[in-house]
Parts: structure tokens; C-alpha cells; sequence
């Protein structure tokens, strides 16, 4: 589903934050990146999706290059949960959904949240998904650290996209709260056949979570295992 080959990133400040990726996800796969802050994990997310741009390097998706006249196409097939959550404070819960939408829909109608009915129902769908349907109304600055977290999950899995990229989307989370975004993460991977490429720094949930697991140092791939591979020695090479 996913091609990524020889990616390179290096930012004006002289951070090399992508030295030579090469990386290939199927479809339907969960898989993990592992690696300490600064490694190139949330860099190499945003250079997927369009985010950021590269120096040097291919990203195919759906056996396509990625290039500017079809990135908007692939941002519509891609969902992005994000570590801050990136919600709208003064919003319901409803309508920070229905601004994944903002993309697909009518501009005029988007600047003044002008959604159709079925679009509305699609946002109490994805709510009802994340087990949130009942604060659809509430304004999402009254709402807990991981019910935000879902809220954003909501947000992302509204368009029904193929691949969901998802930066870091426990830091700030509780171990409980965290486990509960996690397995959320994975329903809507298995149930709704949608690849999940998800950031990390806590190996154990990465361990309990994932099909397959990258370890990110440096801008550079030090390893690339089934989960069920993992073990202390490739988690040492990340985490020194």
C-alpha cells in the first residue's frame, strides 16, 4: 500500500532528520515506530501525508509517487491523529469531527460549518465508534485528556480513510487511558480495514499492539521485526 524509498529530510537549521528511509507497509497492517524524541518519527509521518517536504526520496501510495498534483487525493485516503489532539477548544465534540470533512466538502459551506444531514449522521457514527456518542453536544475543552484523544480519532476516521498516521497519540496520556486509545486504534484497524502507522515511545504497548515494529534512530531504520521479534537487544540499539 505503502512505498517509501531513500527518504531524506534535512531542515534549514541542519537537522538531519531523514537520512535514507526506506520503508514498505501492506494493507491493513498496524505497524509501530519506535524511538526516542528527535529520532525522525513525527517528520517521517508529516512527509507522508504532505505535511512536510523532502529533500530527497520516493513515497508511493497505492503504487503511485506522491507528487503535488495527486497529494490532495492522497490526503483524502489519510487520516492524521495528532499528539495535542489539534481540536478546535470553543467547538462540540460534533463538530471538531465534521472538520475532517473540511476537505471533501463545499469551501463556502465549510468556512461557516454548513454540513448536510448525512454528513452530521456520519459524525454521530464516528463518535458512536469511539464510545462517545452521548457527548456529541459538548464543547471538547469540558472533556478529559483521552476523551479529546478519541474525539481526534473521530475527526480522522470520518472520511473513511485507507491509512490513519498516527503521531504519538498517547503522550500525554494516563497507562490507562493510553491502553484504551491503543485498542481503539486496533478495532478500527481490523473492523474498518485500515492501516495504522502509529508512533510511539512506550515499547510495551507497541509490543501488544502491532503486527510489525520499526525502531527510528537518528533519522535512519536500526530495525525492522514482527512484534512478536522483539527483544531487548533491537530496543537497545534505539534506546541508549
Amino acid at each position: 500500500m505503502l512505498e517509501i524509498d531513500n527518504l531524506k529530510k534535512t531542515f534549514d537549521n541542519g537537522t538531519e532528520a531523514l537520512n535514507g528511509v526506506n520503508l514498505k507497509v501492506k494493507k491493513g497492517e498496524f505497524l509501530s515506530i519506535l524511538g526516542p524524541s528527535g529520532s525522525g518519527k513525527t517528520t517521517l509521518l508529516r512527509s507522508i501525508n504532505g505535511l512536510e517536504s523532502i529533500d530527497n526520496g520516493k513515497i508511493s501510495f497505492e503504487n503511485e509517487k506522491i507528487n503535488k498534483d495527486n497529494l490532495p487525493e492522497v490526503q483524502k485516503k489519510t487520516g492524521m491523529i495528532f499528539q495535542e489532539f489539534n481540536l478546535v477548544n470553543n467547538l462540540s465534540a460534533i463538530n471538531n469531527v465534521l472538520t475532517g470533512l473540511l476537505n471533501s466538502s463545499s469551501k463556502f459551506l465549510s468556512m461557516f460549518y454548513l454540513f448536510t444531514k448525512e454528513q452530521k449522521l456520519e459524525a454521530l457514527k464516528a463518535l458512536e465508534t469511539v464510545g462517545l456518542l452521548n457527548k456529541a453536544y459538548e464543547r471538547v475543552d469540558e472533556l478529559s485528556g483521552g476523551q479529546r484523544q478519541r474525539i481526534g480519532i473521530a475527526r480522522a476516521i470520518i472520511k473513511r480513510p485507507k491509512l490513519l498516521l498516527a503521531d504519538e497519540p498517547v503522550a500525554s496520556l494516563d497507562p490507562k487511558a493510553a491502553n484504551l486509545i491503543m485498542s481503539l486504534l486496533k478495532k478500527i484497524n481490523k473492523e474498518f480495514e485500515i492501516t495504522v502507522i502509529c508512533n510511539l515511545h512506550q515499547v510495551e504497548l507497541a509490543s501488544k499492539y502491532s503486527d510489525r515494529i520499526v525502531g527510528l534512530l537518528e533519522g535512519e531504520i536500526m530495525f525492522d521485526k514482527t512484534a512478536s521479534n522483539i527483544n531487548k537487544t533491537a530496543i537497545s540499539e534505539i534506546y541508549k
